[in-house]
């Protein structure tokens, strides 16, 4: 297989989350740089959300402002409500803002009341204020969480699914994220959603944004890229996958480990555009920077390329 796929490096965003000791904002900056350096193009930088409700991301205007900045790399905040847009712009128009936003929703009410405090009328609400606001000042990627099935209503119908991303679309959103929030996703259904997804929007870039609670989150992510997505998100050491206050999912909630999923492509002919000797020397800044060894499975065996 020969093609080129473009992975989204979510440590400092999605990875940290999780974290319950606040990780201090030059480890972060530290961190993003060694991204970049490494050949990520698109890096999920930090999060706007509440500093009481997330204190983890306090920082966030702070870690913008320091982080190197590469041509043709952009940086990711997250902005749940319409107050983080805001935010995101006193940043851009301070000279050190993120070059993309996302926007929240979630495939059931019952995930939606529980992660967002409102319902998903009331979200679709605030995600039109937020694209109004942001102006086409930002790359805008709306996110689909518990695309695949919810912890508190189970199975979630893909044309429900299907039609999220159509909101988004028609709204003007350049990307579409499709999570796999507590990891039940299957190659099958990966398969079928994303082949429905490419036949109803071509040319829309559709995220793969798989948790590897149950262990399948590359499986998955492989049936996503036979099915034509070729943009992935994922964390440096499979951290991550929700925040800790939630206690909601069992076992591992992490993501889909950026070391595993990029050597796997670069085995298989897939162009990542990372170089592995530079993504070697982040995995091993990431563990030291939690203080632990972390999930990857190439981290232990060694980023040894296929021959």
């Amino acid at each position: 297989m020969s093609d080129a796929v473009t992975i989204c490096e979510c440590f400092a965003r999605d990875g940290l989350q999780h974290e319950p000791e606040f990780v201090p904002t030059a480890t972060k900056v530290a961190l993003l740089d060694s991204f970049s350096h490494a050949g990520f193009r698109r890096i999920e930088a930090t999060s706007y959300s509440h500093p009481e409700r997330v204190p983890g991301f306090a920082d966030a205007s702070a870690v913008l402002a320091a982080i190197a900045r590469r041509p043709g790399v952009a940086f990711k905040a997250t902005c749940p409500n319409p107050r983080a847009v805001r935010r995101a712009l006193d940043d851009l128009d301070a000279g050190h803002g993120a070059e993309e936003l996302s926007l929240l929703v979630s495939a059931s009410e019952a995930h939606t009341e529980r992660n967002l405090r409102t319902s998903r009328a009331g979200q679709w609400k605030r995600i039109t204020e937020m694209i109004r606001l942001a102006d086409g000042r930002f790359r805008l990627v709306g996110v689909v969480s518990v695309a695949f099935g919810c912890p508190f209503e189970g199975a979630v119908d893909p044309g429900r699914v299907a039609e999220d991303v159509a909101r988004f679309a028609d709204l003007g959103a350049d990307l579409v994220t499709l999570g796999d929030t507590t990891g039940v996703a299957t190659p099958p259904s990966v398969h079928a959603l994303f082949a429905r997804l490419e036949r109803e929007h071509p040319g829309l870039p559709v995220v793969a944004h798989f948790h590897n609670t149950r262990g399948t989150g590359i499986a998955n992510a492989v049936a996503a890229l036979e099915a034509g997505c070729r943009d992935f998100d994922t964390a440096l050491g499979g951290v991550g996958g929700h925040p800790s206050a939630i206690r909601y999912g069992a076992g591992l909630t992490g993501n889909v480990c950026t070391e595993d999923l990029a050597c796997l492509f670069d085995a298989m002919g897939v162009d990542t555009g990372l170089d592995l000797d530079r993504l070697a020397k982040a995995s091993a800044a990431c563990e030291e920077a939690l203080g632990r060894p972390l999930h990857s499975m190439v981290a232990r065996a060694g980023f040894t390329r296929a021959a």
